[in-house]
């Protein structure tokens, strides 16, 4: 590899000033740079972005923290934030949380040590380690956090609500995510809102988690806990489709004997027969927009709205009569 010494030789100046120029720092007169830069050009000089960071105490990377990158939906909001920004300059370093407090804690003290220029969240813990570098919350947000981008999941809710009574849901089941999980908990009170507005017959089963490898056992413990029930609102595509499995195993026809929504509108909820109706997330805008406000926040840009709530949309297929 090119060093900056080579570099310093070629173009005939110190390497300080071939410093100055890579890390824009300090005069650097103009013939000067134009030697730097074509030395670069010629010799194919790539910056050492590690010791760039630890230099400045800062870099060209941000950190993302997850709760679960076996769910298809953080993968999609992933790409929005990725494809923001290597756009934009920038390379994005992934923590795969688990839902763990501890790996959460152990990530973000791994971004520290390369001087990651700012952390996207949308990890429930969601911890802030350091006030001087810039932190937006995503999709998990809660109403105390200063900068967000998340989905209106009360309007999700109540879409869902609406879908399954418009369907003639009659003996209703709520699948209730994670109360702990600010998303889940809006959307289990937009769901409810809309069946107690139409005095429905509806029972809640309560799960305690989102993780994939739950999926099919919360699936069969639902038939076990619900003898008799026509409808159900699942707390996400994942688990929608689990129930889905589960109902057919046991010999129901879907729609005609139970009807199931979703929520994300995951790839696969279309690939499916029957395909599933769901609450659709914008994923990918989310983490798009989430890393552009990061960008702002890092490059000292005005942000205007702090404070970002997309619109989820019901998406109609075949799993509701």
């Amino acid at each position: 590899m090119v060093t900056i010494k080579q570099v310093a030789e070629y173009a005939g100046v110190s390497v300080a000033t071939v410093s100055r120029t890579l890390n824009d720092s300090g005069y650097v007169g103009k013939e000067s740079r134009k030697k730097v830069e074509k030395a670069i050009e010629d010799l194919g000089y790539i910056p050492n972005e590690v010791a760039r960071s630890l230099y400045q105490k800062t870099s060209k990377m941000i950190g993302l923290l997850l709760p679960d990158i076996s769910n298809p939906y953080f993968p999609l909001l992933a790409k929005g934030v990725e494809d923001y920004a290597q756009q934009n300059g920038y390379m994005v370093l992934l923590g795969n949380v688990e839902d763990n407090s501890d790996k959460e804690d152990m990530y973000v003290k791994f971004f520290s040590q390369y001087n990651i220029s700012g952390i996207l969240s949308a990890a429930s813990g969601q911890r802030k380690y350091n006030d001087s570098v810039p932190f937006v919350h995503l999709d998990r947000a809660k109403e105390d956090e200063i900068y967000s981008i998340s989905t209106d999941d009360r309007l999700g809710g109540e879409l869902a609500g609406q879908a399954i009574l418009n369907a003639g849901g009659k003996k209703i089941i709520v699948m209730a995510g994670p109360q702990s999980v600010s998303g889940a908990k809006d959307r289990l009170s937009g769901i409810l809102a809309e069946l107690n507005k139409a005095d429905a017959d509806y029972r809640i089963f309560e799960t305690d988690t989102y993780q994939v490898d739950k999926a099919e056992e919360t699936a069969q413990n639902l038939f076990q806990t619900f003898q008799s029930f026509d409808s159900v609102i699942a707390s996400n595509d994942v688990y929608a489709l689990a129930v889905m499995k589960e109902a057919i195993k046991k010999g129901y026809r879907i729609p005609e004997d139970i009807q199931i929504i979703g929520y994300d509108d995951m790839l696969f909820s279309r690939l499916m027969y029957p395909g599933l109706t769901t609450i659709a997330q914008p994923a990918y805008q989310l983490g798009y927009k989430g890393a552009k406000m990061l960008v702002d926040l890092i490059e000292k840009n005005y942000v205007e709205n702090k404070k970002v709530k997309l619109k989820p949309k019901l998406i109609e297929r075949d799993s509701l009569r």
